[in-house]
């Protein structure tokens, strides 16, 4: 039976992998995005679908839609981004989950809350499960996403205990693959960004730092399988890789793959900035029997084609607000 599914920040690096893989399960996608962050160039390919239907659309504001289930995946989600106006960083995370929530409540829909590994600030539990309850600075320069995606996580399970609306979080870990925005400041695109144009390739603090990187169609398959997911099963629940690689580790992967000849330049760790990220995933094992299954090299190969043909293109200068970058 065919669905209709809203997708808010459908135009967003994730949001137009998810609108992909929902529109070749024969269901109907409505992709919601305000653009901020989100590109048409990321759905274009999917626009001759007939059931394929774009809203330009700031979920700050209510919206009027009949769906059998929401995907909320709409914020800006790298640190240059969600940092350029913190206060409607904030805004998107809070009022765009209570309008979500509402329309939720409304239609007596499914809906699923795209939360974040942030929820963890600067862990000191290594490696991360659902039941650790973080070390965020609720006053830093990334609390405008650390806090407004718990607060999202609040108002979700508050709208379940409630109103016994049907939720589904899932707590995204560092993630890549084609569609990234190229100047977003993520470790990975900039990188190979640095590498391809043959500039001084940038290093924060010692890059001793870890992180642990799912590559695009690992993490919507286990997104899928959470909304999916058996009644009454709400998460929290961690999707990520739980390969851990030091930042040099990365940087020397996308030098070889690129065949580089840029240096390595190091500056300051920003501040806030966590030493070690990396997801438990033994509850995705359980409830989902999902695993990442993509090797980092792998992915960053097909990672580094995609900007290639960006750059190549000559698209790339005209893609961002961004003027300093982080991990």
């Amino acid at each position: 039976m065919r669905k209709q599914v809203l997708v808010t920040g459908g135009a967003g690096f994730l949001g137009s992998h998810l609108c992909e893989r929902l529109l070749n399960e024969e269901h109907e996608v409505i992709c919601v995005d305000n653009f901020f962050t989100g590109k048409k160039r990321n759905i274009v390919h999917l626009m001759d679908n007939p059931y394929f239907e774009v809203i330009r659309h700031d979920i700050n504001f209510p919206l009027s839609l009949e769906v059998d289930e929401i995907y909320n995946l709409a914020c800006p989600a790298s640190p240059v981004h969600y940092q350029f106006d913190p206060v409607q960083t904030t805004k998107t995370s809070v009022m765009g989950a209570i309008n979500m929530l509402d329309l939720a409540k409304r239609l007596d829909a499914k809906i699923l809350q795209a939360s974040t590994s942030e929820v963890y600030g600067d862990p000191q539990v290594h490696p991360q499960s659902e039941e650790y309850r973080g070390n965020v600075n609720s006053i830093g320069p990334r609390a405008c996403y650390d806090e407004g995606k718990r607060c999202a996580e609040t108002l979700f399970f508050d709208y379940k205990r409630q109103y016994d609306l049907n939720i589904k979080v899932v707590r995204i870990f560092n993630t890549y693959g084609p569609r990234m925005h190229p100047n977003d400041g993520r470790v990975v695109s900039n990188f190979i960004m640095q590498a391809l144009k043959g500039e001084d390739i940038t290093i924060y603090g010692k890059g001793t730092q870890t992180r642990s990187f799912c590559y695009v169609d690992d993490l919507i398959e286990g997104i899928v399988l959470m909304m999916n997911s058996r009644e009454g099963f709400t998460g929290p629940i961690n999707i990520g890789n739980p390969g851990e690689f030091t930042i040099l580790e990365l940087v020397q992967k996308v030098i070889e793959l690129t065949d580089s000849n840029s240096k390595l330049i190091y500056k300051p760790l920003p501040e806030d900035d966590p030493l070690k990220r990396n997801p438990n995933i033994n509850l995705a094992m359980k409830e989902l029997g999902w695993h990442p299954t993509i090797k980092l090299d792998d992915g960053l190969k097909k990672t580094i084609k995609y900007f290639r043909e960006l750059l190549e293109s000559g698209l790339d200068a005209r893609q961002s607000i961004c003027t300093t970058v982080s991990t």
